[in-house]
């Protein structure tokens, strides 16, 4: 069995119920979520030896952030314990024209404050195949981004595939910052996956003819960036989640799948969205899944995009869909009919 090591931030979610405004709740629901922990969930519910390395508190919600994974079969034995806090993240969930809002409470978190020393890359990556991170993890501080290169380089030397997912976050380092620190590191990366802003906001790479805001896409501007990124860092294979966005209920929802050759677009699904957070991850779940399992390029693709459409439809930052939910899915039956 091929074994996917993950490595970046569990976080506190704290959230409104239902569809309730920060200004107008008196209590919030309470879990866990964070990029490259839900990849790490969603691959642990398809069977795939998966393990989350992170840093987290010895206190009870550290234990609490550990819990909420290993109830899934992730892998938590590298995880290193310490540090004052977990960080957390207040999510407002937006519906029809009024926008989702997301606030950062992350700052001295025991990840945010870890050093190189708290982790063995050598030990960490023994037996493993493949290594995957986003931009998130090296925008939380100088000393994560220098941790993060370690275990690029020391993955690399191990013959693991490098995955990454840009991933930027304007509220935790400008577009100069994430530039210098994301060229230098996608020089280790062989599949990159960004979405419809990354590659504009990290690398200046823009798809003509697109206008996110609109729900417009083009397909060959969106061509272009992923041949310009490939040819930029040599990555053997680009993913590009395509969200065209109607409202903050409603979303159509497609991906494209660039092998250095060939370009594969797949099905567009229209989505109503449950909760669009970890939409992204479970995409990247589904896309390591099927390429581990030497599923071919169209195949990879649809398989990833139906994972993440189901995505949308489940609470929380975790994906909980099973490979048939998502094998029926790409296959055809979006009927949503009750199974008996």
């Amino acid at each position: 069995m091929a074994r996917v090591i993950t490595f970046g931030e569990l976080m506190v979610r704290l959230q409104p119920y239902n569809y309730e405004r920060f200004v107008q709740a008196d209590h919030l629901e309470f879990t866990f979520g964070g990029g490259e922990a839900n990849v790490a969930v969603s691959l642990a519910n398809y069977g795939v030896d998966s393990a989350y390395v992170t840093k987290l508190p010895a206190h009870a919600i550290g234990q609490a952030a550990v819990n909420s994974l290993r109830r899934y079969g992730v892998d938590t034995s590298l995880i290193t314990r310490g540090g004052a806090r977990v960080g957390i993240y207040y999510n407002e969930k937006g519906a029809s024209q009024r926008a989702s809002v997301c606030i950062y409470d992350r700052a001295h978190s025991a990840i945010a404050e870890a050093v190189s020393e708290d982790f063995d890359w050598d030990r960490i990556f023994d037996g493993a195949d493949w290594f995957h991170f986003t931009g998130i993890t090296p925008a939380l501080g100088p000393n994560v981004a220098a941790i993060c290169k370690e275990a690029c380089a020391a993955a690399k030397a191990k013959g693991l595939t490098i995955s990454c997912d840009l991933n930027y976050r304007g509220k935790l380092w400008t577009r100069e910052e994430a530039r210098k620190c994301m060229t230098e590191l996608c020089s280790y990366v062989d599949v990159c996956i960004a979405n419809e802003e990354d590659a504009k906001d990290v690398f200046g790479i823009e798809a003509e003819a697109t206008d996110i805001t609109a729900g417009e896409l083009n397909r060959a501007g969106y061509m272009s960036v992923a041949r310009q990124l490939a040819d930029r860092f040599g990555f053997d294979k680009v993913a590009i989640t395509l969200r065209e966005s109607i409202s903050a209920s409603d979303n159509n929802w497609s991906a494209m799948l660039y092998d250095g050759k060939d370009y594969c677009f797949s099905k567009t699904y229209k989505l109503h969205i449950v909760d669009r957070i970890g939409g992204g991850d479970s995409f990247a779940g589904g896309l390591i899944y099927s390429l581990l399992n030497g599923k071919d390029t169209q195949a990879a693709l649809e398989f990833a995009v139906a994972a993440s459409a189901l995505k949308h439809s489940i609470e929380g930052d975790f994906n909980h869909a099973t490979i048939a939910e998502v094998e029926k899915l790409a296959g055809g039956d979006g009927s949503g009919r009750v199974q008996r």
